[in-house]
């Protein structure tokens, strides 16, 4: 494990943007939530990522939830913010400014549907990293930007004094062992599945989408290996598994973290985001199932879950379109 100073946290949210039913941010809706994973044991918030549907985010809303994100805080927990951008000048203005709106860090996601080579992802990471002075976190996560970080990319990279991190959501144990061993960097989980292996090769901390229904496991999870109690956090592990089987398999994640908060009353809207749109009943039929399994974990409560299919039906269009410069 890396022996630098983690500027980030260790449990960290992949923040959902709740938004109201015509798809506009709910912006004391934002605040709740944020308050109600700190209280929960999150000591980082990642705003604007790709759960916080960064995609159909525009710029000052993206600006305004690292304020709003910061506020709430107070102190108790880092604001991390994601998402970025495909195009290198359009980034490295949004962290600049996301510097001056109060984000304690960055994360950069690999640049998608570009397609660059390996020496452009590079040129990408380390222009960003020259534009602010916050740390930053690389996001690996192929499955999505259609391109790994390959690790020799990984390895240049790191000689950056910026970038400090990497989430990763690639699912290679043995590149993340060899990266252990050969930088300083450290690592976060960016796959809720995956959690318990990655802290257990090293890895520094979590990103989770599914700590947006209860931080509180992954708070005893990490506490149990960094005083190396493997067996509690197992024990965690195993109770939280039809949880995130639930968020994490039937829908994409952020439609399924919203469907279970609105739920359970924690949020006023399970709306999303053309063009995500809400489960279709088998869907909603398929994520009720799966929380039929949950017992025992702290901070999940189904005993009043009350799902609307309805409300979460289809995709909203916001008054002021995409993402903008």
């Amino acid at each position: 494990m890396s022996t630098r100073e983690n500027p980030f946290g260790q449990v960290l949210v992949a923040l959902v943007t709740p938004f109201t039913a015509d798809g506009e941010v709910d912006w004391p809706g934002v605040e709740q939530h944020i308050d109600d994973c700190i209280t929960a044991g999150a000591d980082g918030i990642v705003v604007t990522g790709t759960t916080g549907e960064t995609s159909t985010l525009t710029d000052p809303e993206k600006l305004r939830l690292v304020e709003v994100g910061k506020s709430v805080a107070a102190g108790r927990a880092k604001i991390i913010t994601g998402g970025g951008s495909n195009e290198t000048a359009h980034a490295m203005q949004l962290y600049k400014q996301s510097e001056r709106a109060g984000a304690d860090g960055v994360m950069i996601v690999t640049p998608y549907y570009n397609k660059p080579t390996q020496a452009g992802v590079l040129t990408h990471f380390r222009m960003i990293a020259d534009a602010t002075d916050l740390p930053v976190i690389l996001y690996d996560i192929p499955g999505r930007t259609g391109i790994p970080i390959t690790y020799e990319t990984i390895v240049r990279a790191s000689k950056h004094p910026n970038i400090l991190a990497v989430k990763d959501a690639k699912g290679d144990f043995a590149e993340v062992s060899r990266v252990l061993n050969n930088t300083d960097l450290m690592y976060f989980s960016g796959d809720d599945t995956n959690v318990l292996p990655h802290l257990s090769i090293g890895a520094t901390g979590l990103i989770g989408v599914t700590a947006n229904i209860t931080s509180a496991p992954y708070r005893t999870i990490i506490d149990a290996v960094n005083r190396g109690d493997l067996t509690t956090a197992t024990a965690e592990h195993k109770r939280l598994e039809p949880l995130v089987r639930a968020i994490m398999t039937h829908v994409p994640g952020t439609v399924a973290a919203k469907y279970v908060l609105h739920g359970l009353g924690r949020i006023g809207s399970p709306r999303v985001r053309l063009p995500l749109v809400g489960p279709e009943d088998s869907e909603a039929y398929a994520i009720e199932t799966s929380l039929e399994a949950v017992r025992d974990v702290p901070g999940a409560d189904f005993s009043n879950f009350r799902p609307d299919r309805n409300a979460a039906a289809g995709g909203a269009l916001p008054k002021v379109p995409g993402t903008t410069r």
